[in-house]
């Protein structure tokens, strides 16, 4: 089968934990909230919902009670839809970042594969927005790996540059990890790898297996830059995340209203290829998950 005929998962990544609703309305705070920009995305094709949790006042939060309550509003909105938790933080230990994956147990962990300096860049200020070391040590790494194996979490391993793809030789290798992998290449921080349609064919060409082979692999484009690195992503093959996380606007220029409208263009840039866009039953399927409510 030509892989133009092939599903592609749509991820939603519906908050963030960065921007603010004075930058983009939309952004989701309250539970609620949440649960209606969830409906909103998964109207429009996707099948994964990102959450980094927040308060009700959009102050970013690593507390069980708000991923708690942001993940039940989620699922009576859209119960079969795929739950995917963020992992990422600075100065927040594992420890406190595994206590709300063994209280909820989402599908899916999002586990950072590298350090590096993270970064966000202004030209016109001739400045940087924000700057900081990002730690995701090796041991770390694994820590998290035997956390979410032991609680029955499939880890989605974020790649912000090739050679933290190649750092999932050594976790295959010990039989930590085992297909179908799910891997991000996330592209457009400032530290990572530049954002360019070439370097998502560079990024894919990394993930085990290739690009074409058993294993799962979406792009993740970070600020305006992400149409072209989405389009790239979906004539090689790959699958694709669209939210207010990762960019607030359309190709046009124009701020979206919702997740909606950001997920309703990348399913629109998918059917434009000729591929289809997948259901949560066949995105389960595809990334070795449960069904939905399964045992």
């Amino acid at each position: 089968m030509s892989k133009f005929e092939d599903p592609v998962i749509i991820s939603n990544s519906i908050s963030g934990v960065i921007a603010n609703r004075d930058q983009c309305p939309a952004i989701p705070y309250t539970p609620e909230e949440y649960a209606a920009e969830a409906r909103r995305s998964v109207d429009e094709g996707a099948s994964q919902i990102h959450i980094h949790a927040r308060k009700p006042d959009g102050t970013p939060s690593w507390e069980v009670e708000d991923f708690r309550a942001i993940t039940e509003a989620i699922k009576a909105e859209c119960p079969d839809v795929i739950i995917n938790y963020s992992t990422g933080a600075i100065g927040v230990p594992v420890e406190k970042r595994i206590e709300y994956l063994d209280a909820c147990r989402p599908d899916v962990a999002a586990l950072n594969m590298s350090s590096m300096n993270y970064a966000k860049y202004s030209r016109r200020r001739k400045d940087f927005v924000f700057k900081a070391v990002f730690e995701n040590s090796f041991d770390e790494i694994i820590q998290f790996i035997t956390a979410m194996n032991d609680l029955g979490i499939k880890p989605e391993h974020e790649c912000f540059d090739a050679g933290h793809v190649a750092n999932l030789d050594p976790l295959i290798d010990m039989g930590l990890v085992k297909d179908p992998l799910q891997i991000s290449l996330v592209m457009g921080v400032t530290g990572g790898i530049r954002p360019t349609p070439r370097n998502v064919s560079v990024m894919a060409d990394q993930v085990p297996g290739g690009p074409e082979g058993p294993n799962n692999w979406q792009v993740i484009g970070i600020s305006r830059d992400q149409w072209k690195l989405l389009a790239a992503a979906i004539t090689l093959g790959g699958n694709v995340r669209a939210g207010v996380e990762d960019n607030l606007y359309l190709p046009d220029g124009t701020m979206c209203k919702s997740n909606g409208d950001l997920v309703s263009k990348a399913r629109q840039m998918v059917e434009d290829a000729g591929r289809r866009v997948a259901s949560i039953d066949e995105a389960r399927e595809m990334l070795g998950l449960k069904p939905a409510g399964g045992n």
